[in-house]
């Protein structure tokens, strides 16, 4: 990534995006204040939103449940509608980003291939709960939400998590109602996160519905054989459950154009499990973790992929000879294709685009650490360093490679580091996010991970004995 790519990507016009932006910021306020009080500036956002999706075949079904809503209606089909109309607005806002960040780093990308509609059958006891649950929440408003309501969730999550096509719903609405329940009596906080809890309602929502059974779709999916070169990995962690995506390469084994691509595993957790015991949480898919740590192309034999999504198969995989992510990054990432994301995955917060920045100067200032190349500037979300992994923000500071992903964040472009080369003390190291996957390499770091102890192997143990009562 050059200064000139950083210019393209960061100077870009944003007025229609604040605008839609302000559109979805009205309808998330009327869904903290609850769908049951519709006052005069909801009804007006509501209002907006249906005037924004006028033009789309969204139209008729918006402007009815926004009505209807208004009026006091606010059953799961209208509640559902209203998901899905503010979903498309983070979508558009999401295409536009997405489509900035590929002029500027003269990225080409596939279209999305749309998944036939599946024929409506009989709703399921478990997505019929899910749905009843997250509309009584978006009547109720974040400001009404008691414990009494949050208690709910945990037959809604219960029998989600008994049908394993439902079980990304399930987690995503187990997490929800523990934020929820941590924050009750919600109208008290000094400042609610409107747009956080609106997203995953959202989210939640459209997955209650009939046709977004997510693994439905290996079903169509493509298959592919051929070598992954695993460039970035990203650690999505949550009190409840923790998820390791991986942003890789893939070379096709008929000779085809290299592919960007991505695949992720994950697993529950509680909130005593963090740092480097997070990997141990993940002791189905050996290869995958030893690529990371070993820094390792993997090949993949017959495994299904939807865009840019590959399910990951560990039986599938096996290890390749070792390979510099760095190089690899320098020689294919140029002209590596990108797939269009799932249209679930449409929204401003799902961008993730691996990039290789390199002979940059960084600098500290009250707004954070900065990457400046050729008199051009890029933030440096160091934030989003995983507690797992050895990377830090010093090391980032003493960097100048980095091997990171592209996200937008607060209105910003940002550069979110999973790999950098950095000085320390006159050499030149290379630090990656993976690197502790099969353990802790750093002697300081692993006395003080066997000092807290091992807390998955005793929480399985007491599992295990309580399982055998």
């Amino acid at each position: 990534m050059r200064g000139t790519q950083i210019s393209a990507l960061t100077d870009g016009d944003s007025a229609g995006l604040t605008d839609a932006l302000n559109l979805v910021t009205g309808v998330d306020a009327a869904l903290t204040r609850g769908l049951a009080r519709v006052g005069e500036e909801d009804a007006t956002a509501l209002a907006g939103l249906a005037g924004a999706l006028s033009t789309t075949p969204l139209a008729n079904l918006v402007a009815e449940a926004v009505d209807k809503i208004a009026a006091g209606s606010g059953t799961p089909e209208y509640v559902a509608a209203l998901a899905g109309a503010r979903s498309a607005v983070l979508g558009a806002v999401h295409d536009a980003l997405l489509t900035q960040v590929d002029v500027a780093l003269g990225r080409s990308r596939a279209l999305w291939t749309p998944v036939p509609a599946a024929v409506p059958g009989e709703v399921s006891p478990a997505l019929a709960g899910a749905r009843a649950w997250l509309s009584e929440v978006a009547v109720t408003g974040w400001h009404g939400v008691d414990h009494e309501l949050v208690a709910e969730a945990g037959s809604v999550v219960e029998a989600a998590l008994a049908v394993p096509e439902l079980r990304r719903l399930a987690v995503l609405l187990d997490g929800f109602a523990a934020e929820l329940r941590a924050c009750v009596p919600v109208a008290r906080m000094v400042q609610v996160p409107q747009r956080r809890w609106a997203d995953l309602w959202s989210r939640g929502v459209l997955l209650a519905q009939d046709t977004a059974t997510g693994d439905a779709a290996l079903d169509v999916a493509e298959r592919v054989s051929g070598r992954l070169l695993p460039l970035a990995v990203d650690v999505h962690e949550h009190d409840t459950a923790v998820q390791i995506q991986v942003h890789a390469i893939f070379e096709p084994a008929d000779g085809g154009s290299p592919r960007l691509v991505r695949t992720a595993v994950g697993a529950a957790k509680v909130d005593s499990i963090g740092g480097p015991a997070l990997w141990r949480l993940l002791p189905a898919h050996p290869v995958l973790l030893a690529a990371l740590a070993q820094r390792c192309g993997v090949l993949v034999a017959d495994v299904p992929i939807r865009g840019a999504d590959m399910h990951w198969q560990d039986d599938r995989a096996r290890l390749d000879e070792p390979v510099d992510p760095f190089a690899a990054a320098r020689v294919l990432l140029p002209d590596a294709l990108a797939a269009a994301p799932h249209p679930l995955d449409r929204h401003p917060a799902g961008i993730a685009e691996p990039v290789l920045v390199e002979e940059y100067a960084v600098s500290d200032q009250e707004g954070g650490l900065t990457v400046e190349l050729d008199g051009h500037r890029l933030a440096v979300a160091v934030d989003r360093l995983p507690s797992c992994g050895p990377l830090t923000p010093e090391l980032v500071a003493a960097s100048s490679a980095c091997l990171g992903l592209l996200r937008w964040d607060a209105g910003r472009w940002l550069l979110q580091p999973v790999a950098v080369q950095a000085t320390v003390k006159r050499k030149i190291i290379t630090v990656h996010t993976g690197d502790w996957a099969c353990g802790v390499t750093d002697a300081k770091a692993a006395k003080a991970d066997a000092k807290a102890g091992d807390a998955v192997t005793v929480l399985r143990e007491r599992a295990g004995r309580l399982l055998r009562r």
